[in-house]
């Protein structure tokens, strides 16, 4: 039997390769695969030669099923996960592994609990998506708040911020994800059950600075409910368009009519096909990058009862390298259960907490 490994999916791409780089970093020798042979031994080169190489592709699935066994860790950073994702969750649920995946696309996380958790759980393996900036910080910010709220909380907000450059920092993957996601139906957690939703939006205040934020589907909308019974109501809010947030939300408001015109869809696709393409982005981290994520706790009367700030840098090093952490982390202890996973469930609070710090990510509640 094979000695189980890391295997890192999409290791050339932007994300891909910070990945590669914090997991060398880490001692870990990931099996590097992608569908460019010649970009993967370079690849491998550059870290040192000391990891192999596998051949892999989203078009022939069975490429990626012939190098992922039990026990092993697949990494996925190949997106957009909603067009292209699936081959590498029914590879690790074929083979009963455990599995992360970069997305921050809301329709991919839904159908990971919604459709893929269950046939996941049934075979032993374990699917974490959402395993980087999006959406791990809030879920760890949520859970120390709920925590410190304790039984009378019933509404949570979580907010992600960004400053410094990140509109050139982002890569030719992240926009491709984001322009797919215009037109996919937004939800929220309310009254107990996920809901659609189209541009909500409120204000926060970061580090004594007003902020909004507009609601997006993620995986806090999954993973907080089932861990605090009295639960009733999510909301995740991205903080990333600053003044123009409120415009957006108008404009989200009416993605419902625009998806519905004959065309649209299939052009919003042919243009994130452009983008990925002509590559581009992923420009080096600036040094003023900043990112703050706060967890609002609420009661029934809309009293707020506790309130967490995590606190960090660069979110793409913060994916690469909590990406690491997991992986190795599983590699070597396993996770908590199977099926579709939280953060929280599959690798414990502190534990998570522990994670996130290494990776930049820090607590100040």
């Amino acid at each position: 039997m094979a000695t189980p490994r890391i295997v890192l999916f999409g290791a050339t791409g932007f994300t891909g390769r910070l990945t590669a780089e914090a997991l060398v970093a880490r001692g870990a020798r990931p099996l590097l695969a992608g569908r460019d042979q010649t970009r993967l031994a370079a690849l491998a080169d550059s870290l040192g030669g000391d990891v192999s190489i596998a051949v892999a592709d989203v078009g022939r699935p069975e490429s990626l099923r012939r190098i992922v066994a039990r026990g092993d860790v697949l990494i996925s950073t190949v997106g957009p996960f909603v067009r292209w994702g699936e081959a590498a969750v029914a590879a690790a649920t074929e083979a009963g592994a455990v599995y992360l995946d970069t997305t921050g696309e809301p329709t991919f996380i839904k159908r990971i609990f919604q459709r893929y958790g269950p046939a996941a759980a049934a075979r032993g393996a374990a699917l974490i998506t959402a395993f980087g900036y999006d959406y791990v910080p809030g879920n760890l910010a949520a859970a120390l708040a709920l925590g410190k709220a304790g039984p009378g909380a019933v509404r949570v907000d979580v907010g992600y911020f960004v400053e410094g450059g990140m509109a050139r920092r982002a890569s030719a993957g992240t926009r491709a994800s984001a322009l797919g996601m215009i037109l996919e139906p937004m939800y929220g957690f309310r009254e107990g059950r996920i809901v659609p939703e189209h541009g909500r939006t409120r204000r926060f205040v970061v580090d004594g600075r007003v902020r909004h934020g507009l609601s997006i589907g993620a995986s806090e909308h999954f993973t907080l409910p089932p861990a605090h019974a009295g639960l009733r109501e999510v909301n995740v809010y991205l903080g990333w368009l600053g003044g123009l947030t409120r415009v957006a939300g108008v404009l989200a408001r009416a993605t419902p009519v625009i998806g519905a015109v004959p065309g649209v869809r299939r052009a919003t696709e042919a243009l994130a096909d452009r983008v990925l393409r002509t590559g581009g982005g992923g420009a080096p981290a600036a040094a003023g990058v900043s990112s703050r994520i706060v967890a609002e706790a609420y009661d029934a009367e809309g009293r707020r009862l506790a309130a967490v700030h995590v606190a960090g840098g660069d979110p793409y090093e913060f994916t690469a390298g909590v990406l690491a952490w997991g992986a190795a982390t599983a590699l070597a202890e396993g996770v908590h259960g199977t099926g579709a996973l939280g953060p929280v469930d599959a690798f414990g609070l502190e534990n998570l907490a522990r994670g996130c710090a290494e990776a930049g990510m820090t607590v100040r509640e």
